[in-house]
């Protein structure tokens, strides 16, 4: 199954989403084919949730993007795959996917704070929620699309290791994101992060450095290229809205509603950047 919902009525959502929305699909539409993510740096964003949580199972992405984490789920060999964004990254999405081979998946355009599917039983949103207007809204859709017994996997921007992106990139950003793409992207961005290039590249080489800022980060990203670094910079600039969540919030979000089974649950610092949560639904 292959399913494609027509723009017309995508046309008659209003969100406040939207400008976030269209801004990274001009960046997720101006990339080469297939995913932009390894193997191994999807498993680190899908962690603690493995192929055998997987196989077999319905699983639904909110916030797919241009489908870089979709593709390589098809290799733990799920049941089915739902897609939804609101963008027109779907676009590059839906042909990734074809490329895969893989058959039974649907790629849905629409908010996905508002969507209301069968329920699956994996649903993840990875780097998506901080971006939205209201986070909570977009925890909330996780959850109600999440069938009982279902697994949920967040990730977001921390409150906590980001100072120097919070008060040095994040000012750029509220500029950068009101420019053309192209501009961001190759006149803003491309230049802005080569120093930062420079400097993950030489303090991932040892461990003396390891009270440097972004240390955990830059040692993660450090054995990517220079092509892939500016991606991650764009992507920080060109979006109009960014938060950084504390972990005292997700756990806030864990606690707060009666459907999650709290016995489940779990948060894991990331790179000393970014957060993971997640759990099940109780049956």
């Amino acid at each position: 199954m292959n399913i494609y919902l027509s723009r017309n009525r995508v046309s008659t959502i209003e969100s406040g989403d939207k400008k976030t929305a269209d801004a990274f699909a001009s960046s997720w539409n101006n990339l080469p084919g297939g995913s932009v993510y390894t193997v191994s740096q999807f498993e680190d964003w899908f962690a603690p949730i493995t192929k055998a949580d997987v196989v077999n199972r319905t699983i639904l992405e909110l916030g797919c993007g241009n489908g870089s984490l979709l593709c390589h789920i098809t290799a733990w060999q799920p049941a089915s795959i739902e897609g939804v964004d609101l963008g027109d990254s779907v676009l590059s999405c839906k042909k990734n996917m074809k490329q895969t081979g893989f058959t039974n998946f649907k790629i849905t355009q629409f908010d996905l704070t508002k969507y209301t599917g069968v329920g699956c039983d994996v649903v993840y949103c990875i780097g998506v929620l901080h971006h939205l207007k209201n986070p909570v809204e977009g925890f909330e859709s996780v959850l109600k699309n999440t069938k009982p017994g279902g697994r949920f996997h967040c990730w977001v921007y921390a409150k906590e290791g980001n100072a120097v992106v919070i008060y040095i990139v994040d000012p750029i950003r509220k500029i950068a994101s009101k420019l053309p793409w192209w501009f961001t992207k190759y006149l803003i961005a491309t230049p802005l992060v080569v120093p930062y290039f420079i400097y993950a590249k030489i303090i991932s080489q040892s461990k003396i450095f390891s009270e440097f800022p972004l240390y955990d980060y830059s040692c993660w990203i450090a054995k990517r290229d220079f092509l892939f670094f500016r991606h991650v910079a764009f992507d920080q600039l060109v979006t109009p809205q960014t938060a950084y969540l504390s972990k005292e919030i997700i756990q806030q979000w864990l606690h707060k509603y009666p459907d999650i089974d709290k016995s489940s649950t779990y948060i894991i610092f990331r790179n000393g950047n970014s957060w993971k949560f997640g759990g099940r639904k109780n049956k």
